[in-house]
């Protein structure tokens, strides 16, 4: 049996808390069901992180980083009309096969609004941060048109939501998503 080092041990939990936090949001979700799904008792898992808040700060980093490197990749070398359509068919290929990052982003903004409410502002300042790198790296491909910027950004939530929501594919609240999206099965473009 081949051991794990405290680094690739790290990098199994951020996988298994977004999945784990996705499903159950920050409140729902315990530590133990983490470390179970890892492997790992709760004592070591607080070796790796200093508390639960630490878990899902780091799984909402790690979800914000991947969608910013979807958008990214999809964008690279295109422009305009281009990395819009590039972008929103990346976007909809990650819901069909990580739709755990789609419900992992909904959490976030849930736990933002729920510690703010406490007075806990570091998953804002975590969650807005992360926000305004996925802007820019959705702003500039759209020729660092704010209209441009703000329009996709607005449909990739309604995305988010109708997804959540658990609305068929074949339902009439997807016609009109990016202005000639037809839903048929499957979302695409």
């Amino acid at each position: 049996m081949v051991r794990m080092s405290a680094e690739e041990r790290r990098e199994s939990v951020v996988r298994a808390a977004m999945s784990e936090f996705a499903r159950g949001g920050y409140h729902g979700t315990s530590t133990e069901a983490i470390a179970r799904r890892v492997g790992v008792s709760q004592p070591y898992l607080f070796r790796l992180f200093p508390g639960k808040k630490a878990i899902f700060l780091a799984a909402a980093e790690r979800c914000m980083e991947e969608t910013i490197r979807t958008f990214a990749e999809a964008a690279d070398g295109l422009k305009g009309e281009e990395a819009l359509h590039a972008m929103a068919t990346a976007y909809i290929r990650v819901i069909e096969e990580r739709p755990e990052r789609l419900m992992m982003q909904m959490q976030m903004y849930v736990a933002v609004a729920a510690a703010e409410e406490e007075g806990d502002t570091a998953f804002g300042e975590s969650v807005r941060a992360g926000w305004m790198r996925l802007w820019d790296v959705v702003h500039l491909p759209l020729g660092a048109d704010v209209n441009e910027t703000t329009t996709f950004m607005a449909y990739g939530m309604l995305v988010n939501c109708l997804v959540a929501m658990g609305f068929p594919p074949q339902h009439r609240v997807w016609e009109g998503l990016y202005p000639s999206a037809r839903v048929t099965g499957r979302l695409e473009k």
